[in-house]
């Protein structure tokens, strides 16, 4: 059990120790001695604002007039007072004069453990604690986390899933009860923290360290994480640590001064987001951050962080034009402190937590995302591979006529495949801004979409690489996703869109039985192309091995012209029995098969000792495995 779950949280004194961890960057549990702590000594009001001139709680305690609730400094910066007209529940602010002698809008906590729901702006006093019943998870999450085991992620947004007025709670028994039907192994949430616009989707945060208000209570987000950990789903969370919204009463220019902003709009203000970017070089503002992360992975259990745009931290012209960035001190457009922030980030949550995972949202060629900080790398877990993404929708967008002209994007990640430990995202950002759906991406009629789209989602949890798949790439979504309304879960009524979730129901219990598609990801030894020159007929095949394991063929005809008679190697002789077909009628396709079992000769083709001959289904994936 971590530290919190062994003690009641209490008014910590911010001690000698306290201040020296903060100030040096090294802090990571600043939860327990800043922010708003109830004891019975009254409520202790803490906060770091080191260029104010005053500081004063305003809230229900006091009916919301400064200069009543004064706090008083130390020469951290740190603002204090203890007030017994405060308690949990209760609203509350600080009134902040800067040095100038002037008191602008009030500012929310930035350490603030609950908020008020949205459009409401206030803090508000909690004291999350939750009687959990995840030891059996907890126990052997470590497992679940390994990169030798099957990771398939179901990346959703709470408020658009399925509408549930019961909240986070009700939530948790459809998704938890929904993933083990379809057989993901995690769900990933797109950012729970306090956001004041409900279509930033999270990720304009405000409360780094307060779950939003929209869903329920601090303590019931811990009953929806240990509702899924009692299912046996683990459950990653977004993260924001790269920019924050400008909105008067967050943490922007907090004391008067650019507190956790760089003062210069080159470094400090992020034009694609019209946002404000962390000072990654304060340490102050690192320990902030630090301690964010280490209050989710702590206090709500939470198996692994998705950290958003790591490209935008490591790059100081990233989206700006000559002119618009300032260089580092070796000229370069590295940005050095956010690199240290990162690699601090990772060692200091692998020590604490190293049953978890972090996975960098990481869009460029950065070398050593996930190698070790001791080797030079940023210390992930696990990246996002964009490449493949890009690539793969780009291919498989075009009609097939035209495929064998751009058979090259299909293939090449095999050149790189190994560089990192990756996950293979069809996520939210592909079906927003006017992207459409997957499933409208797709060329061709009604029958070639859904084949199709059968056959992205066959190549994706096929190849190396862990899966993530956003809502309602799962049923065939129709139309581009929207936070405003739920999933079209009324074309499941329709034969072809139950099709495409039955397709992902059997690809999930293929990928996690078998040890072929999952143990051997990052070593090249995974993964052997038998075909990957046949662009005339679009065709290509691959095996995926693994030490002890059966070896699983994977064959892809990328057109709808069937290949009758298609001869490919193998490696062994005798039976091969098919595992997977996505022409199954069963999955909405047209039921060509090769037939149950194909028997391998002592004909030597493609480098392997035998080869088979059997008839390819027409926009099909099938998986073979070897009898004996």
């Amino acid at each position: 059990m971590y530290e919190s779950e062994k003690l009641a949280r209490m008014t910590r004194t911010f001690t000698a120790d306290d201040a020296w961890l903060f100030g040096s960057g090294a802090h990571t549990r600043l939860w327990d001695v800043l922010g708003a702590l109830v004891s019975d000594e009254g409520t202790t009001f803490r906060v770091w604002a080191p260029n104010a001139s005053a500081v004063s709680v305003v809230g229900d305690g006091n009916g919301w007039q400064p200069g009543v609730d004064v706090l008083e400094p130390d020469p951290s910066g740190v603002w204090r007072g203890t007030f017994n007209s405060y308690g949990v529940g209760d609203r509350y602010k600080f009134s902040v004069t800067s040095g100038d002698g002037v008191t602008r809008i009030a500012k929310a906590d930035p350490m603030a453990l609950a908020a008020e729901l949205a459009p409401a702006t206030a803090s508000v006093i909690a004291q999350p604690n939750h009687e959990w019943g995840d030891e059996a998870w907890m126990a052997s999450r470590s497992k679940a986390n390994r990169y030798d085991q099957p990771m398939s992620t179901y990346e959703l947004h709470l408020g658009s899933w399925r509408y549930e007025p019961g909240g986070y709670v009700a939530m948790a028994d459809q998704l938890s009860e929904y993933c083990n039907d379809m057989g993901f192994t995690h769900v990933e949430v797109m950012p729970l923290m306090e956001h004041p616009f409900y279509g930033s989707w999270g990720y304009q945060s405000t409360g780094y360290f307060a779950p939003t208000a929209r869903y329920g209570s601090p303590q019931e987000l811990m009953q929806f994480v240990d509702i899924l950990h009692q299912a046996g789903i683990g459950v990653l969370l977004d993260w924001v640590p790269s920019h924050f919204p400008t909105d008067e009463h967050a943490l922007g220019f907090f004391d008067g001064t650019h507190l956790y902003e760089h003062a210069d709009p080159k470094q400090g203000f992020h034009p694609d987001w019209t946002s404000f970017v962390f000072n990654y070089g304060r340490p102050e503002v690192r320990s902030f951050l630090l301690s964010s992360a280490h209050y989710w992975l702590d206090m709500f259990h939470i198996d692994g962080l998705r950290v958003d745009a790591v490209a935008s931290m490591l790059y100081l012209d990233y989206s700006r034009q000559d002119g618009e960035w300032v260089p580092n001190d070796h000229g370069g457009n590295e940005n050095l402190e956010a690199i240290h922030f990162m690699q601090e980030l990772n060692r200091t949550v692998y020590s604490t937590f190293p049953d978890v995972v972090m996975v960098a949202e990481e869009s460029t060629a950065w070398p050593g995302v996930t190698n070790p900080t001791d080797a030079g790398g940023l210390g992930f877990g696990l990246k996002w591979d964009m490449g493949w993404m890009h690539d793969t929708l780009e291919y498989l967008s075009n009609d097939p006529i035209h495929r064998r002209w751009h058979h090259d994007r299909i293939t090449f990640r095999s050149e790189y495949a190994a560089s990192e430990s990756y996950v293979l995202p069809l996520s939210h950002d592909e079906v927003v801004h006017g992207k459409g759906s997957l499933l409208s991406k797709m060329p061709g009629d009604r029958w070639q979409q859904f084949a199709n789209l059968r056959l992205l989602l066959g190549y994706q949890w096929t190849v190396p690489g862990k899966k993530l798949l956003f809502m309602g790439g799962e049923i065939g979504a129709t139309e581009e996703w929207s936070h405003e309304t739920e999933l079209e879960w009324g074309l499941l009524q329709d034969p072809m869109h139950a099709g495409i979730q039955g397709w992902v129901r059997r690809l999930n219990e293929l990928y996690r039985a078998s040890e072929a598609l999952h143990t051997v990801d990052r070593d090249p030894s995974g993964f052997q192309w038998v075909i990957n020159d046949d662009s005339d007929q679009s065709v290509l095949a691959f095996l995926r091995k693994a030490p002890g394991a059966k070896p699983n063929l994977v064959v892809m005809n990328n057109t709808p012209e069937p290949r009758p008679g298609y001869q490919l190697g193998v490696p062994s002789l005798g039976s091969w029995r098919l595992l997977a077909n996505s022409d199954d009628e069963g999955y909405g396709g047209s039921n060509s098969s090769p037939g149950e079992f194909v028997v391998a000769t002592g004909v030597e083709s493609h480098g392997q000792a035998g080869s088979v001959t059997i008839d390819l289904p027409p926009l099909a994936l099938i998986v073979l495995e070897p009898l004996d």
